[in-house]
This record gives structure tokens, C-alpha cells and sequence, in this order.
């Protein structure tokens, strides 16, 4: 058996494969293109975000197996495409999931306390106090919308302060608790404080947050979305911005995060939103902590496992 590896792992992942009989090709610096062409005897394939499992790759993969998803997004795998093939697929939200959740709680204090535009004023030998007067997170009704693992994970980490949470899921039902009321989208949009999104990106749900999104609150709303970039109409969060829809936003995630490849239209918005000291940005991290390299390399040697390969 052989499993390539297209992306950085813990080196625990390499150990745990290894001890499960196969020979292990790490190629954390890969292409696309050198993967499909190299594909053909591996029975495993363990990928991120740089790589796209479709129709193109399976049809030089006739010895795959399973193909493993380092994180969340499902995004980058055709799933219809695998069980056609017969090819077995998962993701590993379980290792991240904690990770997410605070960076997303950190994202969420840093723009109500306005930690960021104050340290960048403090570099500059500026010492302003008024215009950087902070808001409580105590008190505030917080609207979570998709209830997964990360967006219970994020409940989690809000159970130490004084917090009414509203979560919505399309397709769950019954996780309300004595922390979390299930609510429906017109009870986040009447009375949410402050949003945090956590879906996955599907037709479905991108650009979910739009301009009519927006307009559907009954009050301005702080925004975190440490989910994908696509969620969100850049474009319809700058206009929410301005109108003071949106008091402020913390985005961990971008349309298009490839920032040397941004075409004309695409460089105005991304200047419009580091522009905007509104805005806080950070490069895709959320996810990215020492401990959830482990725990996601965890993750996958236990999927592997049950699948009995």
C-alpha cells in the first residue's frame, strides 16, 4: 500500500501511516499537476486546500482507495466524482475545531476593544483614547450560524462570558442546551449583536452573506467569519461597512486568498478592506495552531483506520 501526502503534517501522521503497512510519499511542496501525474499507484491520498480530488485526478488513480481531507472544507473534493470511483473521502474538522473557535473568540474581542487600531497608533507615537473606547462582550446576544464543529466549538469557548447565544443550522435540529438556544434566521436577524459564521462552502451558501443579508438586521452587527471566504460578498460587507450596517467585521478568510494573483477588480476590494480600520484581516490561521497539527494528523490515522485499509 502507498499513501502520498501532498501538504505539511505532523510528523506523527508519516509515523502512524507507516506502522499501518504503508510506504509513505511526503510531498509538501507538490503541484497540482505533479500529483495527477504521479497518482497512479497510490492507494492513498491525503490533501489541503492546493489540491483538487475530481474527475481529472481519479481517472489516473485506479488504485485510490481514500482520500483525506487535512481540515475542514470539503470544497476541494468531488464527492460524486470519488464514489463513482469508489473512492472513500473524509475531512478532519475534529482536529481544528478548537483552534477555530478561538481564534474566532479572539478575532471577536480584538475588534469590540479595538486592540489592533489602537497598537498600530501606539506605533506611530499616537495616544488615542476616545475614539478607541471599547463594547462588553458581556450582555450581547450572539448569533451562530451553522452549528457544526466549529460553530459549537465557538459556543463553547463563549460559556465564560455573559452571552445569549443563537445558533442556526439548516440541517440540524435538538443541540439547544442550557448555553445555546436553536434559533431560526429571522431570530438572528431581529436581535443578534454580533454574527459568526461557520459554513462550509457549497452553491448554496456562497455569498450567503450579501447585501440583502445585511440588510435583514435590526441593528448594526459586528461580523467574524473564520469559515470560507466565499460566504461573504466582499464587495456587499464594504457597502455594510459604510452604511454603518456593520460596525465592524474580522475576517480570517478571503474570496481569493492568493494575494500576488489578484486580478484589477479583485485588488480594489482587498485595498478597500485594508483600508478600512473596521476590518480586521489574518492570513487563513484560524485553524492553524501547533496543537491542531496534531490532533488533525490524529484524526486522519483514526478515519483511516475505521475504514480498515
Amino acid at each position: 500500500m502507498r499513501a502520498l501526502i501532498t501538504d505539511d503534517v505532523h510528523p506523527l501522521l508519516i509515523e502512524e501511516l507507516k506502522g499501518m503497512g504503508y510506504e509513505v510519499g511526503f510531498r509538501p511542496d507538490i503541484t497540482a499537476e505533479e500529483t495527477t501525474s504521479i497518482i497512479a499507484p497510490y492507494s492513498g491520498l491525503i490533501i489541503n486546500s492546493k489540491i483538487f480530488c475530481g474527475e481529472e485526478l481519479l481517472a489516473k488513480a485506479p488504485n485510490l482507495k481514500w482520500v483525506g481531507r487535512l481540515g475542514s472544507g470539503m470544497e476541494v473534493i468531488d464527492t460524486k466524482a470519488c464514489e463513482a470511483h469508489g473512492v472513500r473521502y473524509f475531512n478532519s474538522p475534529e482536529g481544528n475545531r478548537n483552534a477555530v473557535a478561538e481564534h474566532a473568540l479572539g478575532l471577536l474581542l480584538n475588534i469590540l476593544n479595538n486592540i489592533s487600531t489602537s497598537y498600530n497608533e501606539v506605533r506611530q507615537g499616537q495616544w488615542i483614547r476616545e475614539p478607541n473606547r471599547g463594547t462588553e462582550l458581556s450582555g450581547k446576544n450572539v448569533g451562530i450560524i451553522a452549528f457544526g464543529n466549529t460553530g459549537e466549538a465557538f459556543s463553547k469557548v463563549l460559556g465564560g462570558f455573559d452571552v445569549n447565544i443563537l445558533a442556526y443550522d439548516k440541517y440540524k435540529m435538538g443541540f439547544g442546551n442550557d448555553r445555546v438556544k436553536e434559533a431560526t434566521m429571522a431570530e438572528i436577524f431581529a436581535n443578534a449583536d454580533i454574527v459568526s459564521l461557520h459554513l462550509p462552502l457549497t452553491p448554496k451558501t456562497q455569498y450567503l452573506a450579501d447585501s440583502k443579508f445585511f440588510e435583514s438586521f435590526a441593528k448594526p452587527i459586528y461580523l467574524i467569519n473564520t469559515s470560507r471566504g466565499k460566504v461573504v460578498d466582499t464587495a456587499s460587507l464594504l457597502h455594510a461597512v459604510n452604511n454603518g450596517q456593520v460596525k465592524a467585521a474580522a475576517l480570517d478568510v478571503l474570496e481569493n486568498e492568493k494575494i500576488a494573483q489578484l486580478s484589477s477588480a479583485e485588488r480594489k476590494w482587498f485595498d478597500a478592506l485594508i483600508a478600512e480600520k473596521r476590518i480586521l484581516l489574518t492570513p487563513h490561521i484560524a485553524g492553524w495552531t501547533h496543537e491542531s497539527k496534531r490532533k488533525i494528523a490524529e484524526v486522519v490515522i483514526q478515519k483511516i483506520g475505521s475504514f480498515g485499509f
